[in-house]
């Protein structure tokens, strides 16, 4: 065990936690779950995640940044797709950790299905209210 702390210094930790805080936000993991299955386009990734272009490249950005993303230009579309498969690797132990811990008294968190896209309610979009007049 000893053999093992050793080789996590200070800068190769400083890497991991960059790469674990650019996951850290449903968005960007929904964004890394797509991108592992598939190249697509920015305008593709903004519709699976029900938000805007500009917000969707924010996420991009933070994700290329980590090293986890690579794109490509094709005329004016920018594709992205995961590094590596080290990226879905990392995403599903995610999954196995959450569905782990839930299993020990944490909120229940559902099993993801081959495939699936992780969703989250609260950024699904919503019908606009009615307006009435009062």
């Amino acid at each position: 065990m000893g053999a093992q702390m050793e080789s996590w210094d200070a800068e190769r930790a400083d890497r991991a936690v960059a790469v674990l805080k650019a996951v850290a936000d449903p968005s960007r993991y929904r964004l890394l779950w797509a991108l592992s299955g598939a190249e697509l386009p920015v305008s593709a990734l903004a519709e699976t995640i029900g938000a805007h272009v500009a917000a969707t490249s924010q996420h991009l950005a933070k994700l290329r940044a980590a090293g986890l993303v690579t794109s490509r230009r094709d005329g004016t579309r920018i594709f992205y797709r995961a590094a590596g498969p080290g990226v879905r690797s990392l995403l599903e132990e995610a999954s196995v950790v959450a569905l782990a811990v839930s299993t020990e008294g944490a909120a229940p968190t559902p099993a993801l299905a081959e495939g699936a896209v992780p969703v989250r309610a609260a950024r699904r979009a919503r019908a606009p209210r009615p307006v009435t007049d009062q």
